[in-house]
């Protein structure tokens, strides 16, 4: 089990034990828990958001502290742990769909149809809309470039949303998106689906960035990239 589940499945233990019903046990932020956090919240008078970011942890766990988080497995990033948790799953081969994608979709209110379509931006919305209910997502999530007006600029940091252009920076529509989880000299490291028809995690040149982006209900992240050592990750060129 990956350290953000462990922490995970803490928060749900304590909140059980104060009487705030979580769901099943199983280190995932679902609805279920996200409900018992703000219920938590708004009994404890704290800002009733769902996020379990240092006041709410310091209000749950008192003297009891968690273990040193690292900053890729911070609560108080959902989103960027459900894209974690999602890592592996691919898109159906040939005619037929995977239904997990699909139900993305529909889940998000997204007319999508089918898995061969580019579903970066598909991936990205899932992970933004059910794990912050207040958050507004762009108009048409599915085009990767219409993440570029997404809540507030920002700079490179772990969790951001990361666009890309594709074909053409000015004379395309094309682009690619997901979740920054680090760079090197030469790329980005970027958390994203549809890449190698997967989400997956791959290194993406530096220079096709058009922009980052911060979910508007979050406090501000780090503002700090985080450096990474370039590794043996292929060079993505063409992520659709």
């Amino acid at each position: 089990m990956s350290k953000s589940r462990e922490i995970i499945e803490r928060i749900q233990h304590e909140l059980a034990r104060r009487g705030f019903d979580p769901g099943t046990i199983d280190g995932i932020n679902g609805p279920r828990t996200r409900g018992a956090i703000r219920r938590f919240q708004a009994a404890s008078g704290l800002l009733v958001d769902g996020i379990v970011g240092p006041h709410t942890l310091a209000a749950l766990f008192g003297a009891t502290t968690l273990p040193a988080v690292a900053p890729a497995d911070d609560p108080a990033m959902p989103w960027f742990q459900e894209a974690r948790r999602l890592i592996g799953v691919r898109e159906a081969v040939g005619p037929r769909n995977n239904p997990l994608i699909l139900d993305w979709a529909n889940q998000a209110g997204i007319d999508y149809g089918q898995d061969d379509r580019p579903w970066c931006g598909l991936f990205t919305a899932h992970c933004i809309s059910s794990t912050l209910v207040d958050e507004a997502l762009p108009n048409n999530p599915l085009g990767a470039r219409n993440w570029l007006r997404f809540g507030a600029a920002c700079e490179p940091q772990l969790g951001a949303v990361i666009v890309f252009w594709r074909e053409d920076r000015d004379n395309s529509w094309a682009g690619h998106v997901g979740f920054y989880a680090g760079e090197d000299d030469d790329a980005y490291h970027v958390l994203g689906g549809n890449q190698g028809d997967a989400v997956s995690i791959t290194r993406i040149a530096r220079a096709r960035k058009l922009g980052t982006r911060w979910p508007a209900t979050v406090p501000a992240g780090s503002g700090r990239p985080l450096k990474l050592a370039a590794g043996k990750t292929f060079f993505s060129t063409n992520e659709a």
